[in-house]
């Protein structure tokens, strides 16, 4: 598989994200915010996690803006498969390419710890290798990781089978860490080719690190 990650001033998940594709076999290239077109033949793009353009004016506002982004959304469009992490998903939210948005954190701190997640759809690309009710512990790092969807929206999520992940206790109950509408941890599109998350699966590949519930996560785009 080809992947392709973007790389924005303030990103600072770019390497770990091409680790880990590089780890489970893949191959990767590194995308500069200015460039206008993407590699041939990629068949992921990923808009990796950090604090692109230094989440001036609002996370992720001025990064959809990038050259680049006009060439992610033309080939989002045609079906390419986009995931966004963390800063890559309120890129993706502030793009047009997934819907709501994100903002600060209920108790206006920053959050970096390992958290469960519970799956809630597995029918998509990036979660086939579970069963819905799985529980998953990946690390967090986000302060405006607060999702936020009007009821209407929340309403379509929920009837297109559009909410992917939800936080949790280590039993599996709603954990509304950040305030997020519904526990809401990670989103795709109507079309489920295009996935956004707050948590880093990039971060959960080595056991000895504390998860590698990561692994299955990211091979899903392989399958």
């Amino acid at each position: 598989m080809k992947v392709a990650v973007l790389r924005f001033p303030g990103t600072n998940c770019e390497f770990d994200t091409e680790y880990a594709f590089e780890k489970l076999g893949h191959d990767v290239s590194i995308v500069w915010h200015n460039d206008t077109v993407l590699p041939d033949g990629i068949d992921l793009v990923i808009v990796p996690g950090g604090f692109s353009y230094g989440d001036y004016l609002r996370s992720g506002s001025i990064a959809r803006f990038a050259p680049v982004m006009k060439a992610v959304s033309q080939y989002a469009s045609k079906g390419g498969k986009v995931l966004g992490i963390c800063n890559g998903f309120q890129i993706l939210t502030e793009a047009g390419l997934l819907p709501g948005a994100l903002k600060r954190n209920t108790n206006l701190h920053f959050i970096s710890k390992y958290q469960h997640l519970k799956v809630t759809n597995t029918d998509n690309a990036f979660l086939n290798k579970f069963k819905s009710g799985d529980i998953l512990y990946v690390p967090i790092a986000h302060a405006d990781g607060n999702y936020y969807i009007d009821d209407e929206g929340l309403e379509e999520l929920k009837a297109n089978g559009q909410i992917l992940l939800q936080y949790v206790d280590s039993d599996g109950n709603i954990d509304s860490i950040n305030g997020s509408a519904e526990a809401i941890a990670g989103i795709c599109n109507k079309e489920k080719n295009v996935f956004g998350l707050m948590p880093h699966p990039e971060r959960a590949i080595e056991d000895i690190l504390g998860s590698d519930d990561g692994i299955n996560m990211l091979q899903g785009f392989a399958s």
